[in-house]
């Protein structure tokens, strides 16, 4: 039969093992059941120093000790008994019996204890015990035999001296017992030696009439119990247990020793309900004060490990786990006091970057980039100026004592601490922070809530504004609240069709025929009027609604476009859409593009998409929509070309068809000299990379015309025609070029 596989080895020698135990319980007791008992000790023996040899644990070659002098033991007792001469009592057994027990028990203390200082609660626990049951065993076992005259004293304390054993064995093993956590096989394996050994005992030292007939069935334990410890030495899983978080007192654990200090007044009521004639008080008074010392000293650690577990929790709940530095609950404590002590400056700052470097470089690279922007922080401040993250990508900082001009000073090295690149493992990254700024005005005047609103306030209009600073004023508030209005009429507006779209055509220069148009969104409000995009769509960009407002434009403007097809060699050849940093984020946004065009019966090439270089410069997910768009035939145009960040390195890594030339590079250029460089170079790059360049914003027949001298083929603006609803697609014969 194939496909078995052979019993690992310590699993072997513990089914072989109890089997021989089992077997020598029913042979009767002679030299071959004694010759048994050997060889099994003699390999619990051997396997414990390989054991110890392979562990390199100095506890195992103790425990082989131990088992070796306990059957030197039985060899020294079987000798003169198989001889037809029963042992003397005491004999050299008896030596070699005692004398394995503290081996043995030094080794299994040295095996299953915790890790840590050595006087732990283990220790003491085991002590509590020890001494309880000792109590016990000292008035109803063992002072009955020290006292009595008739036994001479030799036998008296070896007599005494088995349940005294027994006492320690007890003492180790119910700690062990009541261990919480997991436990390995080996520890297992361990405690159950250690169990069946104190059975054993507590039958050979209180139940003398049963070790007339059934000795031989505690001898077979003893040898189970070399067999568990043999077994725990040969399994790969080392003994002791993994270390627990502080010293855990569990229920069971606290009734054991709640049970333990309970022996004394009970043996105290028993020996009163009998008399109490031969109580022995000193024991009973020393043993009662020694629990007493052990009972406060477990206390009073555990009570010193509350207080240091309660400290560490109030750190984590205080403390920011990333950089260290306080979190915004304890930054508002500290604060509080700061602020009543006399004027403050808060700085609220966030990293505008931050979040291409997550979607760039990944969490790791944001993590390690945050910690080093922690400790610039920390290093550049004052002692009596205060730190903390609030969250995200945003920290705080509290100047104290912000008189003469040492708060201006702060706000300054921190901007241009924060102009610098920061090193990031392998990286310097540019983070762009930006900085609100407000101010307590008297002692206690301003609520630390309130002024980190207003520091808040003033950090968002540095970023509406693309500033890197901004210091908080009423007027900032008005702004804020205006900006929130607006945003709720834009829900409104959204919920209600009061957004209109309207098409600017683009025109081939030299036939001056409409090629395509771009769609432009409008807003006229019923009580509003007419809201001008440069003040709703930030506010839009800001809240997210940019995302409905711009799936509503390009789903509006293709309907509209299926619609012109029908006027034949007149009809446009595609429509323009603006898309915004915020749609690109969005990670279904390619598949949204795709359901409108198929909805619309629209071909992707008929469909440009114009992005803006600031969208695209922190690449990730932008970047990867514009690839998705690309690849399924989209065409995709560069809005505001020359106006960004890096505009030459972004034509080599974005799939591009079309370049939007902003129209700041437009304006002057018929002024001739180095205002029309730019352009020029501009319309050389696109030929060169085969792109289609598109001029914006002209506005005077001149401009048109000199755009034409440069190259350019095609153009927009308000010479050409305004944004209208529904654009005129004959030949422009009033625009004369």
């Amino acid at each position: 039969m194939t496909g078995l596989r052979r019993p690992p080895g310590w699993l072997a020698w513990l089914v072989g093992g109890t089997a021989v135990a089992a077997g020598y319980a029913l042979l009767p007791y002679g030299w071959p059941s004694v010759v048994l008992s050997s060889l099994l000790a003699v390999g619990a023996v051997a396997i414990m120093m390989a054991g110890a040899r392979r562990r390199r644990l100095s506890a195992w070659y103790a425990f082989a000790g131990g088992i070796a002098s306990w059957a030197a033991g039985d060899l020294v007792y079987a000798v003169p008994l198989l001889s037809g001469q029963p042992p003397p009592f005491p004999s050299w057994a008896d030596a070699f019996y005692l004398g394995a027990y503290p081996m043995l028990l030094v080794a299994l203390f040295r095996l299953t204890r915790r890790r840590g200082p050595i006087w732990s609660g283990n220790l003491i626990d085991s002590a509590i015990v020890a001494i309880s049951v000792g109590i016990v065993y000292w008035t109803f076992v063992i002072a009955p035999i020290l006292v009595d005259p008739a036994v001479p004293p030799l036998a008296r304390a070896v007599t005494a001296g088995y349940p005294t054993m027994g006492v320690l064995l007890c003492a180790l093993l119910v700690p062990m017992l009541l261990r919480r956590g997991p436990r390995t096989p080996s520890m297992w394996l361990l405690t159950a030696g250690g169990v069946v050994t104190l059975a054993c005992n507590v039958v050979y030292t209180l139940l003398p009439d049963f070790m007339l007939t059934g000795s031989t069935y505690v001898s077979a334990g003893y040898l189970v119990a070399y067999v568990c410890w043999a077994a725990a030495a040969a399994h790969p899983a080392p003994a002791t247990a993994p270390a627990e978080e502080g010293d855990s007192l569990g229920w069971s654990r606290l009734l054991a020793l709640t049970a333990s200090m309970l022996l004394v007044p009970a043996i105290l009521l028993v020996q009163g309900e009998h008399g109490g004639g031969q109580m022995s008080w000193l024991a009973v008074g020393i043993g009662s004060m020694a629990l007493f010392l052990l009972i406060i000293t477990r206390m009073s650690g555990y009570i010193a490990r509350v207080h240091s577990q309660a400290r560490r929790l109030h750190d984590l709940a205080m403390l920011d786990d990333l950089t260290g530095l306080p979190n915004r609950r304890a930054f508002e404590e500290e604060a509080a006091k700061r602020v009543d002590a006399g004027p403050c400056r808060l700085i609220m700052l966030d990293l505008a970057g931050f979040k291409h470097v997550n979607d760039r470089l990944g969490r790791a690279t944001g993590d390690q980039a945050l910690a080093a922007v922690a400790t610039l922080l920390r290093a550049s401040l004052r002692e009596s100026d205060a730190v903390a993250r609030m969250g995200a990508d945003e920290f705080a900082v509290l100047v104290g004592d912000a008189r003469d001009d040492e708060g201006d000073a702060v706000v300054a090295r921190l901007v241009d601490l924060l102009r610098r690149p920061v090193v990031s493992g392998e990286h310097e990254l540019l983070l762009n922070a930006r900085l609100g700024v407000a101010d307590s005005e008297d002692c206690g005047a301003v609520p630390v809530p309130e002024l980190v609103r207003r520091a808040d306030t003033a950090r968002y209009a540095a970023r509406a504004a693309g500033s890197q600073l901004m210091i908080y004023t009423p007027e900032l508030d008005e702004r804020a609240d205006a900006a929130a209005r607006l945003g709720a009429d834009l829900r409104h507006s959204l919920d209600d069709g009061d957004f209109r779209v309207v098409y600017q055509p683009i025109v081939d220069l030299r036939t001056t025929r409409i090629r395509a148009v771009e769609a432009l969104v409008r807003w006229h409000h019923p009580v509003r009027g007419f809201v001008s995009p440069v003040d709703f769509i930030p506010i839009a960009e800001d809240n997210g609604l940019i995302v409905e407002l711009g799936e509503f434009v390009m789903r509006t403007a293709c309907h509209k476009f299926a619609g012109w097809r029908a006027l034949g060699p007149d009809a446009p050849d595609y429509v323009s859409v603006n898309v915004s940093a915020r749609q690109l984020s969005e990670p279904g946004f390619p598949a949204v593009v795709a359901g409108i065009l198929d909805e619309c019966g629209l071909a992707p090439a008929e469909l440009l998409v114009e992005v803006t270089e600031t969208a695209l410069f922190g690449g990730g997910t932008a970047v990867h929509a514009v690839e998705t768009l690309h690849a399924a035939g989209v065409r995709i145009a560069l809005d505001d070309f020359g106006t960004g960040h890096s505009s030459l390195g972004l034509l080599r890594t974005v799939p591009v068809d079309v370049l939007k030339v902003d129209k700041s590079f437009v304006d002057e250029i018929t002024a001739g000299g180095e205002r029309a460089v730019i352009a020029d170079a501009l319309i050389r790059v696109s030929n060169g990379l085969r792109l289609r360049a598109v001029a914006e914003g002209v506005e005077t027949a001149e401009q048109a015309a000199y755009l034409r001298e440069l190259g350019y083929e095609y153009a927009q603006g308000y010479y050409f025609g305004k944004p209208v609803p529904d654009p005129d697609f004959s030949p422009l014969t009033t625009a004369k070029i």
